[in-house]
This record gives C-alpha cells, sequence and structure tokens, in this order.
C-alpha cells in the first residue's frame, strides 16, 4: 500500500497508508479521523483533479511519498444544548410530524390530482411563505374577494396540517374551494371521473391568488407590499423594436415565472432562458398603420427571493390537442442568472456577490480570515453607499447575488399535460432530497435530481423552483480550526 502525506491548512500529516483495493471514500474517512474534516467537505486535488469517492487508484496511479493537499473546513465541536432536549416519544402523536422522518407528509391522491399534489409540495418548500400564512387573519380583508380569502385560509390550514401529521394528508377542503373558484379544475370525463389538469395552471393560479391577500411589512412606518410579488415576483426591462421601421418603446412589467423555451438548438437552462427573454409579436405599428412584426428583448430589472422556471414542453396539436417536447434540457443545481440583468441591476450586485464569495472562501479555508474581514469591511463601506440589490436590506440584512439554489422540482411523467403523472422532488431543511409521489414521500440522492433533465418517457422537469443565495451583513464568518 503507497504512503503519502497529505497537507490540510497549516498541518502535514507524513505517512498516511492508502489501501488501493478500497474505493477513495475509505482514504477519506482516514482523513476525517484525523482532522474532523466529513468526507463531503474534502477536495483533495490529485493530477490536476478532484479526488472522487468513487475513483479509480489504477487510473490516478497514486505512488510511495507522493504529497497531497486537502481544503475543507473541520466540523466545530457542539455547544452544549440551552434547552432541555424534547424527545420525540414524548410529544402528542399530533405534533411529531416531519420530527418522525425528518420530512412532512404525503398528500392523498383524491383521483388525477397528483398536478395539485406536486404542486403544493414544492410551494410548501417556501418558509417565507408559510410564515405569511400563519399570520394571515381569518377575518376577511376589503382588499380581497370571498373565492381569495377562502382558497388563502385553506392553504394556510393545509399546510400547517402537512407540518403537524406524520401522516399522509387529505386535501379535500382544498380541492373544494379551488374548484369553486377555478371551475375549469372540475372538469369530468365521460365516465364522471375528474379529469387529469395541468400543474402549471394550477400553480399560476394558486400564486395569482395568494398574491391578493398575503402582505409582508418593508419597514417601521407599517407600509407593506404582497409577499407573493416579494417572494416570486420578476421584474421585466423590456425594449420592443420593429423589425421593418427601427421604432422602438421601452416597458416593465412583472411577472413571476421565466420560460425555458425549448428547441432544437436548446440543451441546457440557461440557452432555454436566452431564446426565451426574446421574442417575436404582432402589434400595429404607428409608422405603418398596419400590424407589424416587433422583437422584444427582455431583462430583468430587479430578482426574487424565489426564482420559478417553467419548461415549455407543452404545444397545441390541431389534430390531438396538447403534445410534449421530450427533448432533454439539463439543469443545474446553482443557477447564475447575471448574464440576464439589465446593467443597473448588473451593477448593484457587483458587491453582494464580492462579499458572498469571500464568506464561501473563508468558510472552505481558501481564505484566511483577517484578510476576508479586511475585505469585508471595505466592501461594506462601499455597501452603505450603494443601492441595495433587494430594495429590503433595513429589514431583512440580506442582499441578492443572482445566485440560486435549486430547492424544488416539479416533474411531469406522460405525452401529454392532461395525462401522465405530477411528481415534486423537494430539498428539505436538512439539504436530503425527498420525492414527493402524492402519499409517498421517498429519500432521493442530490445527484439523481437533476437527472430529471428528459429525453424519455420517464419523469422530466416541467418547473424548477430556485432559492436566492444571499448575502447577509449580519453574518460573522469565522475561519476553520486549525
Amino acid at each position: 500500500m503507497p504512503t503519502v502525506s497529505v497537507k490540510w491548512q497549516k498541518v502535514t500529516f507524513p505517512a498516511v497508508e492508502i489501501d488501493t483495493d478500497q474505493p477513495p471514500y475509505v482514504f477519506k474517512c482516514q482523513l476525517f479521523d484525523l482532522t474532523g474534516v466529513p468526507p463531503e467537505r474534502q477536495k483533495i486535488m490529485l493530477k490536476g483533479e478532484l479526488l472522487k469517492d468513487d475513483g479509480d487508484w489504477g487510473r490516478l496511479g497514486v505512488k510511495d511519498g507522493q504529497k497531497l493537499m486537502m481544503m475543507g473546513t473541520a466540523d466545530a465541536i457542539p455547544d452544549a444544548p440551552k434547552e432541555k432536549p424534547i424527545f420525540l416519544e414524548d410529544l402528542p402523536e399530533d405534533q411529531q410530524g416531519s420530527h418522525a422522518t425528518g420530512y412532512t407528509a404525503g398528500l392523498v391522491n383524491l383521483g388525477n390530482t397528483c398536478y395539485l399534489n406536486s404542486t403544493l409540495q414544492c410551494l410548501h418548500t417556501v418558509p417565507e411563505l408559510k410564515g405569511a400564512l400563519q399570520n394571515y387573519s381569518a377575518s376577511m380583508s376589503t382588499d380581497t374577494d370571498l373565492s381569495s380569502h377562502n382558497l388563502t385560509l385553506a392553504t394556510r390550514d393545509l399546510f400547517q396540517e402537512l407540518d403537524r401529521s406524520s401522516n399522509a394528508v387529505s386535501p379535500s377542503r382544498f380541492l373544494t374551494v379551488l374548484r369553486s373558484k377555478f371551475p375549469q379544475f372540475s372538469q369530468q370525463d365521460n365516465s364522471g371521473m375528474y379529469m387529469q389538469q395541468d400543474a402549471e395552471e394550477c400553480w399560476t393560479q394558486l400564486v395569482y391568488t395568494l398574491s391578493k391577500g398575503l402582505r409582508v411589512p418593508v419597514d417601521e412606518s407599517k407600509t407593506s407590499e404582497a409577499t407573493v410579488k416579494h417572494l416570486f415576483g420578476i421584474d421585466l426591462t423590456n425594449v420592443v423594436k420593429c423589425a421593418e421601421t427601427g421604432e422602438q418603446s421601452v416597458d416593465r412589467e412583472t411577472v413571476y415565472t421565466l420560460k425555458c423555451h425549448i428547441s432544437v438548438g436548446v440543451n441546457h437552462l440557461v440557452e432555454g432562458l436566452k431564446q426565451g427573454l426574446v421574442t417575436e409579436i404582432e402589434k400595429t405599428s404607428p409608422v405603418l398603420n398596419r400590424t407589424a412584426v416587433y422583437v422584444k428583448e427582455s431583462l430583468l430589472s430587479k430578482l426574487p427571493q424565489y426564482l420559478t422556471v417553467q419548461f415549455v414542453r407543452f404545444f397545441w396539436k390541431r389534430d390531438s390537442g396538447k403534445a410534449k417536447i421530450l427533448r432533454k434540457v439539463d439543469y443545474p443545481l446553482t443557477l447564475d442568472v447575471l448574464e440576464f440583468c439589465t446593467e443597473e441591476l448588473k451593477e448593484k450586485l457587483k458587491l453582494p456577490r464580492k462579499l458572498l464569495q469571500a464568506q464561501e472562501d473563508i468558510k472552505a479555508g481558501l481564505l484566511k480570515a483577517t484578510k476576508g474581514k479586511e475585505r469585508k469591511e471595505s466592501a461594506d463601506e462601499e455597501m452603505a453607499e450603494a443601492p441595495s440589490s433587494s430594495g429590503t436590506i433595513d429589514l431583512v440584512k440580506e442582499e441578492l447575488t443572482g445566485v440560486y439554489d435549486l430547492v424544488a422540482v416539479l416533474t411531469h411523467k406522460g405525452r401529454s399535460a392532461d395525462s401522465g403523472h405530477y411528481v415534486a422532488w423537494v430539498k428539505q431543511e436538512s439539504g436530503k432530497w425527498v420525492e414527493f409521489d402524492d402519499e409517498n414521500p421517498i429519500p432521493q440522492r442530490e445527484e439523481d435530481i437533476t437527472k430529471l433533465s428528459g429525453g424519455g418517457d420517464w419523469h422530466m422537469a416541467y418547473i424548477c423552483l430556485y432559492k436566492a443565495r444571499v448575502y447577509r451583513s449580519d453574518v460573522e464568518v469565522k475561519a476553520p480550526a486549525l
């Protein structure tokens, strides 16, 4: 067995044996015993590439006496609990909920309601939305119509039941209220069975309804803005130019979803977003005094806390109704939307991105704490004079960076939006992923989530929900312990 030396920060371990009959993960476990750095945090460079858990020692050709360098942060020594621990078996059954399994309950399929269940499970992963719903009053606001008020209450009650229960929850009351407000979800076939519906339409209608009643305070003067707009709203600046005359206009709009268009040249989400932000429209030209073709180019001028992306997989065929595009389109676990932003927004994002990178470098042991602190203090002075990227820095001490992490994927299996099966794949607070197939939650590996990209008849991403990675000005980041 070859013996190597491993340098980690300022410490060198001169004689670490490698059992080449075992996968590299075993070697990482040895280093964990020596350094306290968990295997999943270890970054070991070997022949110009990172050592993978299942790598081939024979191909890597590690030699006796070779020097390796490892980067990563050791686990901190846990503090003693400030409060007396409460054991699961001591809780009432109706309060055990997700504590028993590590994830929330599933939803019972009431007959072709997987479109509804998957939508609810994805939105249920947004803690800020759940918090706003918990504070929603049962007394109706004058700004909200009765049907919207009832649906908001039904959403609040269902989310609370999902958090409490350890068994699958029936969304029967919610479904009744939804169908009362939106009769299109009550369609039945010739046998009297309720028909499958489009999950994207359900998502859109539910978000639209919640946007009417939920409010979030913005400052101490009690002014407020819509919670849903604050969380999901994307402000676009549109330049509309006539292809024939060159005349152009600029307008602004707020949308709640970005569209990933799918065509022959689209293999990745970023490529589809580029196509979705440039479209052709027809409208009357005041110069030509007739209908003309205009090119509409859109850029993001304000970012949301949660970015919703829809893959435009369905289109109408005259003979068969909605058809599905099965093309494989990859999507990332981390999405950077900087290139889609206006120049003004790019400027606002520069400092938060710089500071976030410094925080992450310190955590990874790539930057000394003193140097990082100096960089932070210098940039914080600039930040005080710079405009906020989120518009709410005084309230939450957070700045958006344009970087987003995937937290939920809604998939569809089948050939038509009005048939097949919908499933939600949701990232829990623990970082673990769970597949919610109606009443059956199933733990999944993160590396399998990006395999839901299409190319066949299996589950493929239809809606992706990304959470903003923010710079928090009140977070003190410490360098890894030696």
